[in-house]
């Protein structure tokens, strides 16, 4: 049965162009069959909690000699990466805030990876090699070439290194830029490129979700 992982980590629980477009994907991955299924985790209506203990970035034969970490925030990494490992495909919703990542999926971020665990350390291991991840980023503006902004996504380079680099998983960018054209008076100009970047970024949503489905 291919099951899709669904993250969400935008604030916006009304209108937010991060999860309509998480939404378009899920729906268009379990028009496949009913055999495509989809799990849902919502990191902003229930986050994880941040790290308590550094020592949870290591694997248990990688802590420091005598380290203890709460078995209740090891339980929840443990399931985290179940849940994360039984995925055929990954979708992230993961709008630009404050140039940076929300807090809550970052917090997600540290419980999955994991060094000597998910990450390669002592072994070559990397159980979420291969993985497709679509990430999803929608942002106010725009950082392109050319854009009065270029080189400044602090959004996007991040998750390509960890999902990437680090863990191994097949990285495809979708983004939605200008979604604050209808909102912000001083960005109305900007309209047009705002809704022809949403048109762009639901049909390559739908095209990616059949694909990856098949």
């Amino acid at each position: 049965m291919p099951q899709l992982l669904q993250l969400d980590s935008s604030a916006n629980l009304e209108t937010s162009v991060s999860r309509e477009l998480t939404r378009l994907f899920a729906d268009t991955w379990r028009r496949r069959g009913p055999d495509h299924t989809v799990i849902e985790r919502d990191l902003h209506r229930d986050p994880v909690p941040h790290l308590r203990d550094a020592e949870l970035h290591y694997a248990p034969r990688l802590r420091a000699p005598g380290a203890s970490v709460d078995p209740a925030a090891e339980a929840l990494q443990t399931e985290l990466i179940a849940e994360a490992r039984s995925a055929d495909a990954v979708v992230i919703g993961a709008p630009m805030y404050n140039w940076s990542l929300p807090s809550t999926l970052k917090a997600w971020i540290d419980y999955v990876h994991v060094l000597g665990t998910t990450v390669p350390f002592d072994t070559p291991d990397q159980p979420f090699a291969g993985t497709p991840v679509v990430v999803i980023s929608s942002r106010g503006l725009a950082y392109g070439p050319g854009d009065p902004d270029e080189g400044l996504d602090c959004t996007v380079p991040p998750l390509q290194q960890v999902l990437g680099t680090s863990l191994g998983m097949d990285v495809t960018v979708v983004t939605a830029e200008y979604t604050l054209a209808g909102r912000i008076p001083a960005l109305e100009s900007m309209a047009d490129r705002s809704a022809a970047s949403l048109d762009a970024a639901r049909e390559k949503v739908q095209r990616l979700a059949h694909d990856l489905g098949a």
